[in-house]
C-alpha cells in the first residue's frame, strides 16, 4: 500500500490518496433497498476500468420479508483486484450499511479498522427495535471500536438532491442506492460513466426517475468530495490479465451461453424446458433471450413436465437441457431414469443450494453429489461434470453437451449458488478456437435384414441416433427394460443383466475420453488438497498461499465426477496426507474412501456460505502438523 498527496479539499485539509491491491466491499441493507443493483454496477465499472472482480450476492429467500428485520438484510459482496483474485474476499474493507439490521448482521465480517458507511437517517426508534438493538450502536464506542464509522444522512441528503424533480417521497428515496454508490465511486476513485449510461438507458421511458438516480449518484460523490469525514480516498490499479476480449460474467449466464454456443458449432438446435427454481431460474431467463440462435424455451407446469419434455426433444433429435436446484432434481428423478435407459443425449443442469427439502433456497450448497450419482431407483449410471467458477461454466456446459451426445447418455452438469450468482471478468473467446460436439443421426437400417436396430452399438457402446420419420427406421422406445439389438421389450433375466452391465461400462469408458487429472504444485508432497465445484477459488488461493509460505502442498481439482480421470488413483497415492473440503458432510471424502482405499479427511462446512481462505489455510496448517 502507498499513500500520495493529492490536494485540498477545499476546507485547508489535505486529502490523500492511498494505493491498494485488493479491495472487499459489501453493500447491505433491506431487501428493497437496491443493494443487488448498486453491488452489480460497482462491478460492473471496475470490470471495465480492467480490475480482476469477483462477486458474492447474498439475499434473503422471502419475496419480502419486513422491512428493517435482520431476515430481510440483502447483501453483495464484491472483491476488486490489480492481481488475479479467485474469491470475493475473506475479511471485508468497507461495508455500506442503510440500516441498522444491516449493520448487526454484517459487522462481524469487518474486518478491525476498516470503514463503515452507515444511513444515519434509518437509525430510528423503530428501526433499532426491528434489529434486535436495545439501545443504539451509534453511541456505543465500545461496540463500534476498532472501525472507522462514517455517519451520512444519505435520506435526506438524497431527497435534497432530488427535490425539484417532483418525486413522491417513496420514489426519493428509492434513490438512497444511488447516493450510496456515487459516495463509495469516489471513496475508491472510480469513473461513473458506466452506470450513468446505463441509468440513461434502463429508464428512457421514465426520464424523472433517470434524472433522480443521477442526481442522487452525483450527489454521493460530491459529498465525499466536500465532506471533512473522508480525507482518505483509495485508488486500486487495473490488473495485468492476459490480453483479449472481456466481459462480465455469471455462472447462470455462462452455462447458457455454453448450452447454445454448443449446438450452434454442431448445427443444431437447443431445447430448453424449466420450471422456475432459485438459483436456477436464471438460466431459462438468459436462454429466452436467444431464440434468433436457434433456442426453443418453454416455461412448463411443474419439474416432471420439464423433465419428460426434454426426453422427448432428445428422441427427437434435438440437444436437449433441463435445469433445476435439488427439490427439483429430486421430481425429475424418474424421468432421468427414463433418459438413461433409452440411452438419449440430455444436460441436466443442478444449481445446487442448502437441504434437504425446501432448505436454504438463496445460499449455496454442495450436498447433492451423491444424489446425482445414487438419486434414482435401479442400477442408472450416468456422467456428471461439475463446474469451477463463473466463467468456467461455459466451458463446463460444453462439455456436459459433449458427452452426452457422443455417447448418447444423460449427463449432469453440477453448479451452486455461489457459482450461478457469482461473477468476474471473462474473456470471451474466439469461435473459431472451440471444439465441434461430433454427432451423426442415423439415416438407414443396420440390421443384416434390413430392419432398424436401435440398441446395435459402436466400439464404445455407443446406440444409434435416430431422428423419428426417418424413413426404414422405425423403432420402439420407453421405459421398460429392453432387448439388446433390437430395443422390442424383455423381462428375460440375463438380457437384464447384460443390459445393466453395458450401460455401465458405457460411462465407465467415457473415462478414456476426458482429460487425465491435473495436479497444481508439486508432484509428490506431504499434502494433497483435494475440491470440486465452487470451492475452487478459496482452496485454489489458500494452497498457493501455503505453498508460498514452503510448505510442501499440491491442489486437485476434479472436474468429472462421474467417471473419475483414469489417473487419479495414482494421483492420490503419491501423497502422504489427503484433505478434501466440501460444502457437505463429506460426499466426494466417502467416495475416494471407497473407490481409492486412500485415508482421505474431510474439511466440511454446512452454514450457506462458501468457504474462507483462512479456513483452508487453517485445515492445510492442521493436517501437516498431525
Amino acid at each position: 500500500m502507498s499513500a500520495v498527496d493529492v490536494g485540498t479539499n477545499g476546507n485547508g485539509n489535505f486529502r490523500t490518496t492511498e494505493q491498494v491491491e485488493a479491495v472487499v466491499i459489501r453493500f447491505c441493507g433491506d431487501s428493497g433497498d437496491g443493494m443487488q443493483l448498486v453491488g452489480t454496477q460497482f462491478t460492473n465499472v471496475s470490470a471495465i476500468f480492467g480490475n480482476d472482480v469477483s462477486t458474492l450476492p447474498d439475499f434473503p429467500a422471502e419475496i419480502r420479508a419486513p422491512a428493517g428485520t435482520l431476515g430481510g438484510v440483502s447483501g453483495f459482496q464484491l472483491c476488486f483486484s490489480s492481481n488475479d483474485i479467485y474469491t470475493p474476499g475473506d475479511e471485508v474493507d468497507t461495508l455500506v450499511a442503510m440500516n441498522p439490521a444491516a449493520l448487526k448482521a454484517n459487522l462481524d465480517d469487518l474486518k478491525r479498522g476498516g470503514t463503515v458507511i452507515l444511513n444515519e437517517d434509518e437509525f430510528s426508534e423503530a428501526n433499532l427495535k426491528k434489529a434486535g438493538y436495545a439501545e443504539d450502536p451509534l453511541g456505543d464506542n465500545d461496540y463500534l471500536a476498532g472501525y472507522r464509522i462514517h455517519k451520512v444522512p444519505m435520506t435526506r441528503l438524497t431527497r435534497d438532491s432530488v427535490a425539484d424533480l417532483g418525486l413522491s417521497l417513496k420514489e426519493a428515496d428509492r434513490c438512497k442506492n444511488f447516493f450510496a454508490l456515487g459516495l463509495v465511486f469516489w471513496l475508491y476513485d472510480r469513473n461513473p460513466q458506466p452506470t450513468q449510461d446505463w441509468i440513461r438507458n434502463k429508464f428512457a421511458k421514465r426520464p424523472e426517475i433517470a434524472d433522480a438516480n443521477l442526481a442522487a449518484l452525483k450527489a454521493g460523490s460530491d459529498y465525499g468530495y466536500s465532506t471533512q469525514q473522508f480525507t482518505v480516498h483509495y485508488n486500486v490499479p487495473p490488473a495485468k490479465l492476459p490480453p483479449g476480449k472481456y466481459r462480465k460474467i455469471t455462472g447462470n449466464e455462462a452455462v447458457a451461453m455454453g448450452l447454445v454456443t454448443a449446438a450452434r458449432l454442431a448445427g443444431k438446435d437447443l431445447f430448453y424446458s424449466g420450471y422456475p427454481i432459485t438459483p436456477a431460474s436464471d438460466i431459462l431467463h438468459e436462454l429466452s433471450k436467444l431464440k434468433n440462435y436457434g433456442v426453443r424455451t418453454i416455461q412448463v407446469e411443474d419439474e416432471i413436465a420439464a423433465i419428460t419434455a426434454t426426453v422427448g426433444a432428445a428422441y427427437g433429435g434435438a440437444f436437449a437441457v433441463t435445469a433445476s436446484s435439488g427439490p427439483g432434481i429430486a421430481l425429475k428423478s424418474e424421468g432421468i431414469g427414463l433418459g438413461v435407459i433409452m440411452e438419449l443425449p440430455m444436460v441436466i443442469v443442478n444449481v445446487q443450494r442448502g437441504g434437504p427439502s425446501t432448505g436454504l433456497p438463496t445460499k449455496t450448497e454442495q450436498a447433492d453429489l451423491l444424489m446425482s450419482l445414487f438419486g434414482r431407483n435401479g442400477e442408472c449410471p450416468m456422467p456428471i461434470v461439475a463446474a469451477a467458477t463463473p466463467g468456467d461454466a461455459f466451458y463446463s456446459a460444453m462439455e456436459a453437451m459433449r458427452l452426452a451426445v457422443e455417447f448418447m447418455t444423460p449427463v449432469f452438469l453440477l453448479s451452486d449458488g455461489y457459482i450461478a450468482n457469482g461473477a468476474e471478468p471473462w474473456i470471451v473467446p474466439k469461435a473459431s478456437e472451440l471444439p465441434r460436439i461430433k454427432y451423426k443421426h442415423a439415416v438407414e437400417p443396420n440390421g443384416d435384414d434390413g430392419q432398424f436396430l436401435p440398441y446395435r452399438r459402436d466400439d464404445r457402446l455407443v446406440r444409434p441416433w435416430a431422428v423419428p420419420g426417418t424413413p426404414g427406421l422405425e423403432h420402439r422406445v420407453g421405459g421398460l427394460e429392453k432387448w439388446d439389438d433390437s430395443g422390442n421389450v424383455s423381462y428375460d433375466p440375463e438380457n437384464h443383466a447384460h443390459m445393466i452391465g453395458t450401460r455401465a461400462r458405457k460411462v465407465a469408458g467415457i473415462a478414456d475420453h476426458i482429460p487425465e487429472q491435473a495436479v497444481e504444485g508439486p508432484e509428490e508432497a506431504d499434502l494433497l488438497v483435494v475440491s470440486w465445484g465452487g470451492t475452487y477459488g478459496s482452496v485454489r488461493t489458500a494452497v498457493l498461499q501455503a505453498q508460498r509460505a514452503g510448505k510442501s502442498v499440491a491442489h486437485a481439482h476434479i472436474r468429472y465426477l462421474s467417471p473419475f480421470p483414469r489417473n487419479l488413483g495414482d494421483v492420490l497415492k503419491r501423497y502422504k496426507k489427503v484433505i478434501v473440503p466440501e460444502l457437505n458432510c463429506g460426499q466426494l471424502r466417502l467416495l475416494l474412501r471407497s473407490q481409492y482405499l486412500v485415508d482421505a479427511q474431510g474439511v466440511n462446512k454446512i452454514k450457506g456460505k462458501p468457504f474462507l481462505v483462512s479456513e483452508i489455510r487453517e485445515a492445510i496448517e492442521q493436517a501437516l502438523r498431525q
